[in-house]
């Protein structure tokens, strides 16, 4: 590809995302391409830096506003430092988490105004879109167990340790958002076999980069969703 192509991995607790982003991005690099894996928060050296205090839950006590804001400096720089110049490079970027997460955890279930998320959001990512946002669904109660077994003696983190109810609204926005915007984002089921849902990314993300690549449409930093569709 000429041209980079930013690939988004969103869904709740425990559903798989880090296993299956190593596992597409072993596919790629077979197939010959430049794959960065990142994650958010972080990516970066500044965004790291701010990422234990999310995950710890030291931010916790200044409210849902107070983490947007870290996690959107924290976006920022991981775009700027890492995603876009990867993508300007023609590299195939892997990202555990991003925009969609925010919407999602500070948004929805953290009750913050719409309009506030969309300004901040806009700023944040300054015009780089994911291409395709693939959306592993899970039952929460089943993406627990598994986080759960994952984790071992490790304590939950901010939150993994929320009630269950909390994680069903996580889940109920993370599908309207696949409904709203079809074009960029796919549900995949992440309760299936695992090799399963490896083989549907893998057809999947091969489908869209294609259609990118043929039609001149993959990232330039400045991509907006509806661009290009998917099957």
């Amino acid at each position: 590809m000429s041209r980079g192509f930013f690939i988004t991995f969103e869904g709740g607790e425990g559903a798989g995302k880090s296993t299956q982003i190593e596992g597409l991005a072993a596919s790629l690099r077979e197939a010959g391409h430049d794959v960065i894996v990142t994650r958010e928060p972080g990516g970066s050296a500044g965004a790291e830096a701010v990422r234990h205090v999310l995950l710890s839950g030291a931010a916790e006590p200044f409210g849902a506003a107070m983490e947007a804001v870290l996690f959107a400096a924290a976006r920022s720089d991981h775009v700027e430092q890492v995603i876009r110049p990867a993508i300007a490079r023609g590299a195939v970027v892997l990202c555990d988490r991003f925009m969609d997460s925010s919407r999602v955890y500070q948004g929805v279930t953290g009750n913050l105004d719409a309009d506030f998320m969309a300004n901040l959001e806009r700023v944040t990512v300054n015009g780089m879109k994911p291409d395709l946002t693939l959306i592993l669904d899970i039952d929460p109660e089943e993406g627990l167990r598994r986080a759960t077994a994952r984790r071992g003696d490790d304590t939950p983190d901010r939150f993994e340790k929320e009630k269950l109810s909390i994680h069903r609204r996580r889940r109920k926005a993370f599908l309207e958002i696949a409904k709203a915007e079809p074009q960029r984002c796919v549900v995949i089921d992440a309760d299936a076999d695992p090799e399963k849902v490896a083989a549907t990314i893998l057809r999947t993300v091969s489908l869209a980069m294609a259609e990118a690549q043929s039609s001149g449409s993959g990232s330039s930093g400045n991509q907006s969703p509806g661009k290009r569709s998917t099957a």
